[in-house]
């Protein structure tokens, strides 16, 4: 009889949360690819808890049409639901949003979220020899949490920075939490580095050396050329096709001189 009333209130107290609309990120994996260039590719995904009073409205707005960010922020009423690397001129790029199928479980269901986007200024490029560059992380572009020491990750968010293989780690603090050094306390051959359990990202430092290969350095010239040209070749190729069709249309009236 008192195992009767002690389980009874805590079985309302069950019933009462799995009857009321109710949403929670329980982890956010923030994933930063580091390119050849100051550039980066980032993947955000977000674990997100669906009450069983929130199945159907979830199934719903899902399957809705033109749904942006700020109305799935609004939807989840949460400010984990956002973009974690920003870089100071908002220059974003390539940006998805996808909300996946939900899990069922007891009292509701689970859902993955996956954001990715393209952001510039990630980190700083200094050519230090021929065809080796030095990669300065810029921590501005964290967009975590402030704390009265600075920006600091959530207890249920992990930062991840991958970069180039074969490249040489320069600087990294604080220490990732994986993966530990080799035995001779260095970061040799590896590419993948992650950070949680409420890192303080105040004093974030990283910095990296990839020499880059023959083919990517003439790519990456051609490229620069074209970046510094399009204008002008974009004007010769007007120019050209003009010329073209104006020669097309002053020739195609005349018919072939009899002898």
């Amino acid at each position: 009889m008192r195992l009767r009333y002690l389980l009874m209130p805590l079985l309302s107290l069950l019933l009462l949360g799995s009857s009321h609309a109710f949403y929670n990120i329980t982890f956010v994996n923030t994933t930063v690819i580091l390119s050849g260039n100051s550039s980066a590719h980032v993947i955000e995904t977000f674990n997100l808890y669906v009450s069983n009073a929130s199945v159907l409205q979830y199934t719903q707005n899902r399957d809705a049409i033109g749904l942006s960010l700020s109305d799935w922020q609004n939807i989840l009423y949460t400010n984990l639901l956002t973009q974690h690397i920003v870089s100071q001129k908002r220059s974003t790029y390539g940006f998805t949003f996808l909300p996946g199928p939900l899990v069922s479980q007891f009292g509701g269901g689970q859902a993955l979220l996956t954001m990715s986007y393209d952001v510039n200024n990630v980190t700083t490029v200094r050519n230090i020899a021929p065809r080796k560059f030095e990669y300065t992380f810029n921590d501005s572009v964290f967009n975590f949490i402030d704390t009265v020491n600075g920006q600091a990750l959530p207890s249920n968010v992990r930062l991840n920075l991958v970069i180039p293989e074969r490249s040489q780690i320069l600087m990294v603090y604080p220490l990732p939490d994986l993966p530990s050094p080799s035995s001779l306390g260095d970061y040799k051959n590896l590419t993948t580095f992650s950070w949680f359990s409420g890192e303080p990202l105040s004093q974030f430092s990283f910095s990296f050396v990839s020499t880059q290969s023959l083919q990517g350095e003439v790519l990456g010239y051609f490229s620069s050329i074209y970046n510094a040209y399009k204008i002008v070749l974009y004007a010769i190729l007007i120019a050209a096709i003009a010329a073209i069709l104006i020669y097309v249309y002053l020739h195609s009236g005349r018919t072939p001189e009899k002898e």
